[in-house]
């Protein structure tokens, strides 16, 4: 799947702000060109205060507490923002157990949506905020 397709399926469009928290030399490359391609914007730097329409997070096993990152997400999220979950794919250093993810999104008050491969070695998580869990 080419980048291009895999920017469709996070639903990104021009003008959309995106925050991108956990970047590293591992993240895929040609997936963020993409995203700032079809949104015509650059990423939002994780020190803003801006309100972005989506975050993309970049996350492998031993990068913290996936809770607390999750909420501090959310802090920057639009009502109907989505949080896409990065993680590498099974066999890949860094990967995380889908169970995991499980575990962490509701406690963090998000629904996982859907998942897909988003490049040969990430896979990307939807995780929008519950209805209840927004005033």
């Amino acid at each position: 799947m080419g980048s291009d397709s895999v920017v469709d399926r996070l639903g990104l469009e021009q003008g959309h702000l995106v925050l991108e928290v956990g970047l590293d030399s591992d993240s895929d490359e040609s997936l963020r060109t993409a995203i700032t391609t079809k949104t015509g914007t650059p990423f939002v730097e994780d020190e803003a205060s801006d309100v972005v329409d989506a975050v993309l997070l970049w996350w492998r096993e031993g990068d913290g507490d996936l809770v607390d990152e999750l909420v501090d997400a959310l802090t920057f999220l639009t009502e109907t923002g989505p949080i896409w979950l990065l993680t590498p794919k099974a066999g890949r250093e860094g990967h995380v157990e889908p169970s995991d993810i499980q575990d962490a999104a509701p406690t963090a008050g998000l629904s996982q949506t859907v998942s897909f491969a988003a490049g040969a070695d990430w896979t990307a998580t939807r995780l929008v905020a519950r209805k209840s869990a927004r005033k």
